[in-house]
């Protein structure tokens, strides 16, 4: 796909009457939740002084926001993949300490936007 095919592609998903389906949804929910999990690690480290959240935070989010570039670009597999991969490892970290009890109400907001990546990931490789 060229250069001009790629803005077309981006101009067309960020037009108003383009219609909505999971695979635009998948990418934007990606950027944001990149967005969320990097804002979450700097919290961390900010309020805890925790260099793990700020590393893994930082890390995992630029990793998400990176998937949702890829399937904007038209790389929509490798873009699925990692993001369902990066998804996959935020809900091995949040969701059993939740499913735990008393867990952080970070930890509850983490837990609960990974399971919905990984449900609208799954989503998007089946209306492929």
């Amino acid at each position: 796909m060229g250069a001009k095919n790629r803005f077309q592609v981006t101009v067309a998903f960020l037009s108003p009457i383009h219609p909505i389906g999971m695979m635009s949804a998948v990418p934007i929910y990606y950027l944001v939740f990149g967005i969320l999990t990097i804002a979450g690690g700097t919290l961390g480290y900010l309020k805890a002084r925790s260099r793990v959240s700020l590393g893994i935070g930082g890390g995992v989010g630029l990793v998400l926001i990176g998937s949702g570039l890829a399937i904007l670009l038209g790389h929509t597999n490798p873009g699925l993949i990692i993001g369902l991969l990066a998804s996959a490892a935020l809900a091995g970290q949040f969701i059993p300490k939740v499913a735990m009890g008393r867990a952080p109400v970070h930890a509850i907001i983490m837990a609960v936007l990974s399971a919905i990546s990984l449900i609208l990931t799954i989503i998007a490789f089946t209306e492929k």
